[in-house]
């Protein structure tokens, strides 16, 4: 399986983990924008269909007005992929925007996102999205110690990168570059 660059090992065999005790699509994209690619619960449950590219492998997490690019590799487009063709099987007539939806979302007239119990529920006991969140920004920040790639790479703010990188390498001090 091949997951975003820079994922450490235990971080991937966790991963695997998780998706080896999760079968159902719904489950595994949610999984995999989780711990792959390190987005909040929040955002996961209200993302968009239309944010979605899959001609150019990309995901618009949109942050009040500004927006976060999620450059989708090929196990993250495969899942959204099934989703999207599991989701237009059992819901064919559906008109709820966002791109996760369960059976009374699917179906409800109001068009509301996904409830953040439903999405929690794909994770195993003990394993939290928080959790799971932090982990793959912390892997990130141990294998390139640049706070700018993690910016980048997850839309965090800079305080929040240098708090990565203080925690991944204590014994450097971590600066911005200029």
């Amino acid at each position: 399986m091949a997951v975003a660059s820079g994922t450490a090992a235990l971080h991937a065999a966790l991963l695997a983990g998780l998706l080896e005790q999760v079968k159902p699509a719904f489950g595994r994209l949610v999984i995999a924008l989780v711990a792959v690619h390190a987005l909040p619960g929040h955002e996961v449950r209200t993302l968009l269909t239309e944010d979605l590219d899959l001609s150019r492998d990309t995901l618009q997490v949109r942050r009040g007005l500004l927006r976060h690019a999620v450059y989708l590799e090929e196990f993250t487009h495969q899942l959204a992929a099934d989703w999207l063709t599991c989701q237009h099987r059992r819901w064919p007539a559906s008109v709820n925007p966002y791109l996760l939806v369960s059976q009374p979302s699917a179906l409800d007239q109001e068009r509301p996102p996904v409830s953040i119990g439903t999405v929690r529920m794909v994770f195993p006991k003990g394993v939290t999205m928080d959790g799971l969140r932090q982990d793959r920004i912390l892997d990130e920040a141990f294998d390139k110690a640049d706070p700018l790639h993690l910016i980048r790479l997850f839309g965090i703010t800079a305080q929040t990168a240098m708090r990565y990188i203080k925690a991944a390498h204590p014994e450097r001090p971590a600066k911005l570059p200029r």
